[in-house]
């Protein structure tokens, strides 16, 4: 009788001591970003360290999903395709720090918090495309550059308060000081073709259709639209333009992660986003979506290569991003979807 209690004593021991090491061996993604682009990072990660990735996608909800989990989530990571939600987690209280020589080391100060809560996996260029037939190369060469009357009735865009708009006004308030960010949107507003609609592939759709000469959009989508053979004609149309090459550079943005305030499997968490900015997983994760790696030194997509290297906007994205909320008002003000 007292061999048997002290076996299960001992059994009992080992259980505890044996179950948080079990729970380490996975981690829970809440994901905004779509399966097949983060899958073969992911798959990656789990043949090299053994360590499974449970991963639920939504395009939103997740960050109100976290708010009504609590303390009882499940969720170490959340990704996001903009900036703008990594900040709104953290900002509801969602997120900790994650201190990680590796991440510092390897990601620019510019794509991570300076607190640590949140670091950027890929970067986006915001440019624009402009028709070949009926805009001469060199006529862009700033986003400033829009608001010239030549342009009016010529551009098109998504809606000014889309996440990827607002934060580029955002930057043109941290760039330029509120008033000129106002005068920018102003002046764009009235060099519309129509009212703001659709998506970035839209807007180059419009161009190859006359309806407009010149867009602003996410770099990325230029890659998209030559992989779909309906979408191809609409990409050969437009030349692109990498914006104030001659001053500050063109407004980046980043797909990026956070890990949550109540993270059950923080070592494994933090090994997997480590993993993310290794240079195997930097070159599939950015390729797959034809996006920039945050990491220096990464063999880019033959799309991205043949655009050749272009002066990127060196400022923080947490100086530009806390602009969002003056920049939406920017855009209330100009009646811009209206």
């Amino acid at each position: 009788m007292i061999q048997t209690s002290r076996f299960i004593g001992t059994l009992a021991l080992l259980l505890a001591v044996s179950a948080p090491l079990a729970q380490a061996q996975e981690v829970n993604v809440y994901s905004y970003r779509q399966p097949f682009l983060i899958e073969p990072v992911l798959n990656a990660f789990t043949d090299s360290t053994g360590i499974k990735v449970n991963m639920v996608y939504a395009k939103k909800g997740l960050i109100q999903r976290l708010e009504s989990e609590g303390a009882n989530s499940p969720a170490d990571l959340m990704l996001t395709a903009d900036i703008g939600l990594l900040l709104d987690a953290k900002e509801k209280g969602l997120t900790q720090a994650m201190s990680s020589p590796v991440l510092s080391n390897r990601i620019p100060a510019e794509f991570r918090d300076s607190e640590e809560h949140w670091y950027g996996l890929t970067s986006r260029a915001r440019i624009i495309v402009a028709s070949k037939d009926r805009v001469q190369p060199g006529e862009i060469a700033n986003y400033e550059d829009l608001t010239d009357s030549k342009w009016k009735g010529r551009i098109c865009t998504r809606s000014g308060k889309h996440p990827y708009m607002v934060l580029l006004i955002a930057s043109m308030v941290a760039n330029n000081g509120k008033e000129q960010a106002g005068e920018w949107v102003k002046g764009i507003k009235a060099n519309l073709a129509r009212k703001p609609q659709g998506n970035d592939r839209a807007q180059v759709k419009a161009i190859k259709e006359g309806v407009c000469d010149v867009a602003i959009i996410n770099h990325y989508y230029m890659a998209k639209m030559l992989d779909n053979e309906e979408q191809i004609p609409w990409a050969q149309s437009v030349n692109v333009v990498f914006p104030n090459q001659d001053n500050r550079g063109t407004h980046m943005n980043i797909s990026g992660v956070v890990l949550t305030a109540n993270s059950p499997n923080q070592e494994a968490a933090q090994q997997l986003v480590e993993f993310m900015v290794s240079d195997d997983a930097q070159q599939i994760y950015a390729q797959t979506n034809s996006e920039f790696p945050v990491v220096d030194g990464i063999a880019l997509s033959p799309l991205l290569d043949s655009w050749g290297p272009f002066k990127k906007d060196a400022k923080p994205l947490s100086a530009s991003s806390r602009f969002r909320k003056e920049a939406i008002v920017l855009v209330d003000e100009a009646l811009y979807d209206f």
